[in-house]
């Protein structure tokens, strides 16, 4: 997969060098002297036209890493962990990468994207600054064989709604995972049917509804307590 962009390229370089195979430079000085003397083995310099066609017409802001597909952890090993993120019928790149951005760094074990067949990861993993490429991800387009498999293993199923009981005034089980459905119609009867519990965030203003990135956010850091 190519990816771009000069924070994600940065990252990639520092945390996942293993994955890297060739580094495409439109600009000059765009690395860091240590890194680029770490991979100028593998460095090609680009005229601007080629990065843009590279890009798709992109900001790759002048510099490009073709990289090993990305590899999937299969929902046996997720199991092993004791917060989850599930994604029901998200689709969106940006906001796929916003979550797994805050899960990432708010300390979650993993994020599966259900109700969807394939995702573009080379644009999750820019959305997300990199941090796809840390964290476990798995993609099950049936939300309840997800539910039933980590059910079966002691994990209680919290949904985001509006109409759920206030986030701030709740305690969680060890094993846990947060549910949160597309911006434009929620969490799908189905998977509500089989929650334990749906929460929400209080809001101090009548306000419709947060954007889902950011209600990840504050959900993630209460959970993850």
């Amino acid at each position: 997969m190519v990816i771009y962009g000069k924070q994600v390229c940065i990252y990639a370089l520092q945390k996942h060098g293993n994955l890297v195979k060739r580094v495409y430079i439109a600009k000059k000085g765009i690395l860091p002297q240590e890194l680029f003397n770490q991979y100028k083995e593998s460095v090609t310099f680009l005229e601007e036209k080629w990065a843009q066609k590279m890009s798709k017409n992109g900001n790759h802001q002048g510099i490009l890493l073709e990289m090993e597909d990305f590899v999937q952890t299969p929902l046996s090993k997720m199991k092993q962990g004791k917060f989850l993120v599930v994604l029901d019928g998200l689709s969106d790149v940006g906001n796929i990468g916003a979550v797994v951005r805050s899960a990432y760094a708010l300390g979650a074990d993993g994020v599966i994207a259900s109700r969807v067949k394939s995702l573009n990861f080379e644009g999750i993993a820019r959305t997300s600054s990199g941090s796809l490429l840390s964290m476990p991800f798995f993609i099950h387009d049936n939300i309840l064989d997800v539910f039933h498999e980590l059910s079966d293993v002691g994990f209680k199923l919290y949904g985001a709604s509006r109409n759920g009981e206030d986030i701030d005034t709740l305690s969680f089980s060890d094993k846990r995972v947060l549910v949160l459905g597309s911006e434009g119609d929620g969490i799908s009867k189905r998977a509500l049917s089989k929650l334990d519990k749906i929460v929400s965030i209080q809001m101090s203003h009548e306000f419709d509804s947060l954007n889902v990135s950011a209600a990840a956010s504050i959900l993630i850091h209460r959970m993850g307590k």
